[in-house]
C-alpha cells in the first residue's frame, strides 16, 4: 500500500566498481546522457581498488562513452566530467569507506551502487553500514544475478538483510528499464479492444522469445557456470511473462505494481523437466574459458502454465539462445482458431489462421497485428500484418541503465525486482536446475535443436519473431 510520502532524491551517486566492464559498456554512457538531459546534476563517486587519478577516470569515461556510439557533445562531458570524483581502496579495509565518507562531505543521503560481483555485496554492504552511511534509509542498488537457486538467493538476501531493509534494496535487472515492458503494459490496459480479449477464452497460447545471434564469444568463464536458463529465463524472461499474465494493478505505487507481478508468479506450477528442452551450440565447446565437456545449455525451451482463473490451460512457452538466425525479443500471443463459417469454406483453400498480437521488446520496440484476410489479387486468404514501430511514432527511447540510474537516484523503485518475486523465480525454476535433461547439440544459425519443436506441437509450433528493420 501506498504512503502517500514522495521518496526522498539522493545527492549523490557512489559506484563501487567504477572501474570494471560494465561501467566501461554502460554506466558510463547512460550517466553522459543523462547529463545531455539535465537529469543528472549530483556528484558522482567511483570507488575501486585501482590506483587511479582523477584525471585517468575522466579519460576513461570518455573513452568508454565514445566506444558506446555516443556523439560526445564537449560542453555536456565537461559538465559531466565536473561530477566525478575517485576513491582508492580495498572494499575489505574499513578505511575505504572513511575515505568514502570524506569524499562525500555534506552530501547525506548518497545511493550506493554495487557493480561488483555479488560476492562482495555483503563485504560492501557491512563497511557501509559500519561506516554509518545506510543509517538513514540510503539505497543500495545491486547488479544480478541474485543467487544461482532458490537457497543461494535466499541466502544472499539474508547477508543484505543483515543491514538493509528490503525497502533499501534496489536490485538491478537491465530487462526491467526496457521501455517495451511498460508499453505492453500500457497496451493491455488502457484499450478496450485487447484487455477484453486478453485470457483463456480467447488465447490458446503465449510465446515468448529471446533470441540472440551472436555466441558467447571471449565470456566463457562467465557464461559456463550459468547457462541460458540462469542467464535470461529466471530474470529477464520471467518479467516478461509476469507483464503479460498480470491483473490491473489496483494502484500507480511500485509495491501494487509489484503485488501484481509477484501474483502472476505465485500462481505458475513448477517447471517440468519433461517439458524442457536444453541445446548447445555446435563449436562452443572451443570457447576460451569452457571446461572441457561442459553440458552448459547455450539454449533453453520450456512451458510452464499459470493457474489462475485467466489463464488456466493457456500454455506458456519461452525460449532463449546464442548462435540463433536473429537477435531479437518478443512476445506473441496466438489467439484460438475462429469457429467453422460455411460461407469461407471453398473447397481447396486453406481454413483461417489464428490471429497474433506480437509486441516487439529488443533491438526496438513495436506492436504487430497478424490477422487472417481474404485476398481477391492472390485469389484467396492469406494473412496480412499491420505494424507499428514505435520509434516511427514517439523518436529514440532512453536505454535501460539511463532508467534504471535514473530511477534509483531518484527513489522509484518501480523497475526494481523485489525479493519474494526472486525467490518465486527460482522456485519456478528449481525442478529444472535438479534435474536437468540432455542438452542436444544445435548448428549455429539455426533455430536451436529441433527435440524443441515438439515442445509448441499442439500450437502450430513456435512463430519465427518479427525482425526489426535494419
Amino acid at each position: 500500500m501506498s504512503t502517500g510520502k514522495a521518496p526522498r532524491q539522493a545527492d549523490a551517486l557512489v559506484i563501487f566498481g567504477i572501474t570494471g566492464d560494465l561501467a566501461k559498456k554502460q554506466t558510463f554512457r547512460s550517466l553522459y546522457r543523462l547529463a545531455a538531459r539535465n537529469l543528472l546534476t549530483c556528484p558522482i563517486i567511483g570507488v575501486a581498488v585501482d590506483d587511479w587519478s582523477i584525471d585517468r577516470l575522466r579519460e576513461h569515461a570518455r573513452e568508454s562513452i565514445r566506444a558506446a556510439g555516443e556523439l560526445i557533445d564537449e560542453q555536456v562531458f565537461e559538465r559531466f566530467a565536473g561530477l566525478l570524483s575517485y576513491v582508492s581502496g580495498d572494499f575489505s579495509d574499513p578505511q575505504t569507506y572513511q575515505r568514502v565518507a570524506d569524499a562525500l562531505g555534506e552530501h547525506k543521503f548518497p545511493v550506493f551502487y554495487l557493480e561488483i560481483p555479488p560476492s562482495l555485496f555483503a563485504t560492501v554492504v557491512e563497511g557501509l553500514s559500519k561506516a554509518g552511511l545506510v543509517s538513514d534509509g540510503q539505497r543500495v542498488a545491486v547488479e544480478k544475478p541474485f543467487g544461482h537457486d532458490l537457497q543461494s538467493a535466499r541466502e544472499l538476501a539474508a547477508d543484505l538483510h543483515r543491514y538493509l531493509q528490503e525497502s533499501q534494496i534496489y536490485r538491478i535487472d537491465h530487462f526491467l528499464g526496457k521501455m517495451g515492458l511498460e508499453e505492453i503494459l500500457y497496451l493491455r490496459f488502457a484499450n478496450t479492444m485487447l484487455e477484453p480479449v486478453w485470457n483463456r477464452n480467447h488465447i490458446a497460447a503465449v510465446q515468448i522469445t529471446m533470441a540472440e545471434r551472436v555466441g558467447v564469444e571471449d565470456r566463457g568463464h562467465f557464461y559456463d557456470p550459468v547457462g541460458a536458463l540462469r542467464d535470461v529465463v529466471v530474470n529477464h524472461l520471467m518479467q516478461v511473462l509476469a507483464a503479460a499474465a498480470m491483473e490491473p494493478p489496483a494502484g500507480s505505487d511500485p509495491e501494487t505494481l509489484k503485488d501484481s507481478k509477484f501474483a502472476v508468479f505465485r500462481a505458475i506450477d513448477a517447471a517440468e523437466p519433461a517439458r524442457y528442452v536444453r541445446g548447445q551450440y555446435e563449436g562452443y565447446l572451443k570457447v576460451a574459458g569452457v571446461a572441457p565437456g561442459s553440458t552448459t545449455e547455450t539454449y533453453a525451451a520450456l512451458r510452464l502454465q499459470v493457474e489462475n482463473w485467466r489463464w488456466a490451460g493457456v500454455p506458456f512457452y519461452i525460449r532463449t539462445g546464442k548462435r540463433l538466425p536473429v537477435t531479437e525479443t518478443e512476445l506473441r500471443l496466438i489467439f484460438k482458431h475462429p469457429p467453422r463459417v460455411r460461407f469461407i469454406e471453398i473447397p481447396g483453400r486453406r481454413h483461417p489462421e489464428p490471429s497474433q498480437i506480437v509486441f516487439r521488446i529488443d533491438p526496438t520496440t513495436g506492436i504487430r497485428m497478424v490477422l487472417d484476410a481474404h485476398r481477391a489479387d492472390k485469389a484467396g486468404p492469406a494473412e496480412i500484418e499491420l505494424d507499428v514501430e514505435f520509434s516511427d511514432a514517439g523518436g529514440e527511447d532512453a536505454t535501460p541503465y539511463e532508467v534504471l540510474l535514473h530511477a534509483a537516484i531518484t527513489g522509484d523503485s518501480t523497475h526494481f525486482t523485489r525479493q519474494d518475486m526472486v525467490e518465486e523465480a527460482w522456485r519456478v525454476v528449481q525442478p529444472l536446475l535438479d534435474n536437468p535433461p540432455t542438452v542436444h547439440p544445435y548448428a549455429p544459425g539455426t533455430w536451436g535443436p529441433p527435440e524443441a519443436g515438439k515442445l509448441t506441437a499442439s500450437v502450430g509450433g513456435w512463430r519465427e519473431p518479427w525482425v526489426a528493420k535494419e
